[in-house]
């Protein structure tokens, strides 16, 4: 019976210690940068913020306007979150027969091929954008918008693929076999049996093309610059030889917050979708 109390004791302490732990790495990690961002980015320009103050001597939005009204943020935004849904969806379709062959088929080869679906994510991206930028000019593609999809799709598809084989194996045979010996055609099965057990890998698929396409300076800036630009860009213009802190600050927080809200939606989808799969309710 002690011996019980001791386990339950250790237990409990290792649980607590654990919390502690993963509350501790997450301030650091996450909480503390962007705190600091926010404070940075409300640094009133009259009064700098400099050693050995602990806290700005006052918080003001001057900063937000300059930026606003001195850059060409408004165009960099609409170009970002145009271009990453568009990516998003060109990835997804891609991804869609290379998805199911990793994920139900059996063939000579497999292992290397989704090793070489892979290439791209370790590669650093500025190669990627240089030799792309090249293939581009030789396939006689001027627009900055169809060049920088076609990129981004580039490096985007691996997450799509991996994320979308899984889903593809984790649909069991025994539904697939009854929906045939029931009489429904291919498209029949994949719409009634595939589409719901694919949607969490679905949207987790978007979700990784979209805040990597959001993200991505390296072919954004190759490929588009100077007429074309998007919030990245702009951001590694403030951290370049002119550094400004409190307006890099302020794009960073333009560029974070929307992933923090698009993530909430895909975590608020995502568990929607398990409770309804685990009790049989929409």
């Amino acid at each position: 019976m002690s011996s019980v109390k001791i386990t339950t004791k250790n237990g409990k302490l290792i649980a607590r210690i654990s919390l502690v732990f993963f509350v501790l790495v997450n301030f650091i990690w996450l909480f503390l940068p962007f705190l600091m961002a926010g404070l940075w980015s409300l640094v009133d320009p009259a009064k700098p913020w400099s050693y050995p103050d602990i806290l700005p001597q006052s918080l003001s939005l001057e900063r937000w306007k300059i930026v606003w009204q001195t850059t060409s943020l408004p165009d960099a935004m609409f170009n970002s979150y145009t271009i990453a849904p568009t990516v998003a969806l060109v990835a997804i379709l891609l991804a869609l027969p290379t998805s199911y062959a990793f994920g139900r088929m059996e063939f000579r080869g497999k292992k290397i091929a989704e090793l070489l679906t892979l290439i791209p994510l370790v590669i650093p991206g500025m190669i990627i954008a240089l030799f792309f930028s090249r293939m581009l000019l030789d396939l006689n593609i001027n627009n900055p918008f169809i060049g920088i999809v076609i990129g981004h799709v580039v490096l985007t598809l691996p997450y799509a693929i991996r994320i979308l084989s899984a889903g593809f194996s984790s649909v069991p045979q025994d539904l697939i076999d009854a929906s045939r010996d029931l009489g429904a055609s291919g498209l029949t099965v994949f719409k009634d049996v595939y589409m719901p057990m694919l949607k969490p890998s679905f949207l987790a698929s978007i979700i990784f093309c979209l805040v990597k396409s959001i993200e991505e300076f390296a072919i954004s800036f190759v490929v588009g610059s100077p007429d074309f630009i998007t919030v990245p860009t702009i951001l590694y213009s403030f951290l370049g030889y002119s550094f400004i802190r409190p307006n890099a600050a302020v794009v960073s927080i333009i560029l974070l917050v929307p992933n923090i809200i698009l993530m909430m939606i895909i975590e608020r989808l995502l568990k929607g979708n398990y409770l309804s799969q685990s009790t049989g309710k929409a």
